[in-house]
């Protein structure tokens, strides 16, 4: 069992620790041998500590017999004589030249060793390695705090606890000796120390100490005592929201809730507003009543255990912040309205979008270009939307930055564009458009529900894009600052989830940047993420599609699907393993500069012959069943060409000694190649 006792961690990097020193500990004790399959590993943690307690963990390795293989034999001995070679071996392998063995191997015979080496005890093993693996752990932001000492980690570390049963491991980690005693809740137990007496008691002394230890148990408490609270107030119900438990589970050791209420006059301020102040700025969790709408009440998790007095005092105290955060909205609400959307547009040249570019304003009237660029084939399509709306959703979307409420909460930057839009009779459309405008903020969000809004979104990213790669700010490696990936990504889940007629070419010439070959290569890598991480894709299917066309989102998809459908059969796996030989056979022939042609008066094999009437035959109708997007279809036909392909391998000398012969052949192959990988490249299909 291992603890490392820290200063206070910040919650949203905890569950990632938690996971990395779980993996790093497991991988440790597999490649030291000292755990085999039987091991049964449980990792813990707190805003105070990361713990993993490993299960079946040996007491020391098992001796090892290895087989160590030195030079050629004729070189470690001349006339049965060991020569230096040997004897430098003999020491190598720490054995006596006397006990050296000849091994014969298919490149020859090699002098060799049989050597037995003692394992090591888990103790001295972990001893030296586990300090390693915790000091290695990744965290967004390291820290220094022992002066002139090279350790960084994420926040000071303040005890340690390793033990192998019940014993104390002799672990040293950044000048923390390890022992046996941990630390309970700093405010329920105090300072005073807390003995494990052995590992596998860990969990339940700490609680004993009032800190639940294990996430699962904690969610579990947070969610029942939410329940609990709700229920006192009649057909009431807290609002789920995944993210805001996960973050309490990492702010709390021994979670209990508590359940606070606000004056009803505050409810005239929109649920957004009022969620974001509840949620982002105070970690409570609102309460809805039966109609799904906002009650007058909110939840909170304490990181602690009070009796009833303490609980109205803190109650009292979080009623008081959070009246003073609302009546802060009101203001601010109020206040904007005097100044609408329409006259802030101006205002938009005192805000800096990036200081090597301009402002916002500047910014607004590039995506206006782009918007009409991009709204000409929504038109055209006879897809439904107003371009009066798009264009004046395009002038508005960025004037909520000049706003009071933006200011006080930036995370409603869009939403609360909105919300003004609407409240000031703007128009529904344009205040969809620009309400929903940052969808999709990530892969698992919906994208914007109408025409409009999917083309800012696709219209404000694009032109982001363009304008940083314009100015070299391109992502390179782990590094993007602007968030450039996660814009591509929601260009490309927008085209794919929308009935939008654009392609990739088009989105990026209608930003007219000059870079378009680079953006276009970052926005195929995007798409390349998307269907296979995104829609679980195998790599080699998506591999095979995009070199056959990376433009038309939803028509790669499509024909992944297909792809996917029949990868499985047998004709297929063998036209795909042919489609690789061609390709290589044809690089093979470029490389030696073969002519590719097909040469008057030639008389073909009859199996060359039956391939080309087949392919004639099949490629109209294989192109046919492209053009309905019938993918499925059309690969079953072109599985079909497998009995000829296998018989023009089998009979035919592609590489024939006569150029004439040889030209028509290549000449054939490169036909089939071409002809039907329209679909996808069939060579990069991996198979069996």
């Amino acid at each position: 069992m291992l603890e490392i006792g820290l200063e206070e961690i910040p919650a949203r990097m905890i569950a990632g620790a938690e996971a990395e020193l779980g993996k790093r500990v497991t991988e440790l004790l597999a490649r030291e041998r000292l755990t085999g399959e039987d091991a049964v590993v449980k990792t813990f943690s707190t805003p105070r500590r990361l713990a993993v307690l490993v299960e079946g963990v040996r007491a020391a390795q098992a001796d090892l017999e290895e087989q160590l293989t030195g030079p050629s034999w004729n070189v470690a001995f001349k006339d049965g004589v060991a020569t230096k070679a040997a004897e430098a071996f003999a020491k190598k392998a720490g054995v006596d030249v006397a006990r050296l063995e000849k091994v014969t191997t298919a490149k020859g015979e090699y002098v060799g060793a049989t050597v037995k080496r003692q394992g090591k005890t888990a103790t001295e093993l972990l001893a030296g390695e586990l300090p390693k693996e915790v000091l290695a752990l990744y965290w967004a932001k390291n820290m220094y705090w022992r002066s002139g000492k090279p350790e960084r980690f994420v926040r000071p570390v303040r005890w340690v606890v390793a033990l192998l049963d019940s014993a104390v491991v002799p672990v040293e980690i950044a000048g923390i000796a390890a022992g046996n005693t941990s630390r309970g809740h700093r405010v329920l137990h105090g300072s005073a120390p807390v003995v494990i007496g052995a590992a596998g008691a860990y969990a339940e002394v700490l609680r004993g100490a009032k800190v639940v230890v294990e996430v699962a148990e904690r969610r579990h408490l947070i969610r029942k005592a939410l329940d609990k609270e709700t229920r006192t107030v009649p057909g009431a119900r807290w609002r789920e929201d995944e993210a805001l438990v996960e973050t309490v589970v990492h702010l709390t050791e021994w979670p209990t809730v508590l359940l606070g209420n606000f004056a009803e006059e505050y409810l005239s301020l929109p649920d957004e507003v009022l969620v974001t102040v509840m949620r982002d700025h105070q970690k409570f969790f609102a309460v809805e009543g039966k109609e799904g709408k906002l009650a007058p009440h909110f939840l909170t998790v304490l990181n602690t255990e009070v009796d009833e007095e303490g609980r109205g005092i803190i109650r009292h105290g979080n009623e008081k912040v959070l009246v003073s955060r609302f009546k802060d909205a009101r203001f601010f609400w109020d206040v904007d309205q005097k100044n609408p959307l329409t006259e802030r547009v101006e205002s938009l040249k005192a805000v800096t979008f990036q200081k090597e570019l301009g402002s916002y304003h500047w910014k607004m009237e590039e995506c206006l270009d782009i918007a009409n660029s991009l709204a000409k084939y929504a038109y055209k399509a006879g897809l439904d939307n107003d371009n009066t709306a798009l264009l004046q959703a395009v002038k508005l979307a960025k004037t909520d930055l000049t706003t009071e409420l933006v200011k006080e909460f930036t995370e409603l930057q869009g939403i609360v564009g909105g919300l003004y839009a609407r409240a000031q009779g703007i128009g529904e459309t344009v205040a969809t458009a620009i309400y929903e405008q940052y969808l999709p903020a990530s892969i698992e969000d919906p994208i914007p529900t109408a025409v409009v809004g999917q083309l800012l979104g696709i219209t404000d990213r694009i032109q982001t894009i363009a304008a940083m790669f314009g100015i070299g700010m391109a992502p390179t490696g782990s590094k993007d600052p602007f968030a450039l990936r996660r814009a591509a990504n929601a260009i490309v889940k927008i085209l794919a989830e929308s009935q939008l007629p654009l392609t990739l070419s088009l989105v990026v010439r209608a930003a007219a940047s000059s870079d378009n070959e680079q953006i276009a290569a970052f926005l195929k890598e995007r798409l390349h993420f998307y269907l296979k991480d995104v829609r679980g894709f195998a790599y080699d299917v998506v591999n095979a599609v995009l070199a056959a066309g990376a433009d038309d989102v939803r028509d790669a998809i499509a024909r992944a699907e297909a792809l996917t459908a029949v990868r499985g059969s047998e004709d297929f796996a063998a036209i795909s393993a042919a489609f690789k030989r061609i390709k290589n056979i044809l690089r093979q022939a470029e490389k030696k500069k073969f002519a590719i042609g097909a040469a008057d008066g030639v008389k073909l094999a009859p199996e060359a012959q039956q391939l080309a009437d087949a392919a004639a035959f099949l490629a109209p109708r294989v192109a046919a069943l492209r053009e309905k997007r019938e993918y499925e279809a059309a690969l079953a036909e072109i599985a079909a060409l497998r009995p000829v392909v296998d018989a023009f391998f089998d009979k035919v000398m592609v590489l024939d000694p006569d150029e004439q012969v040889r030209s028509a052949h290549l000449a054939l192959i490169d036909g089939v190649l071409k002809g039907f990988s329209g679909i996808a490249d069939f060579s990069e299909i991996v198979t069996g």
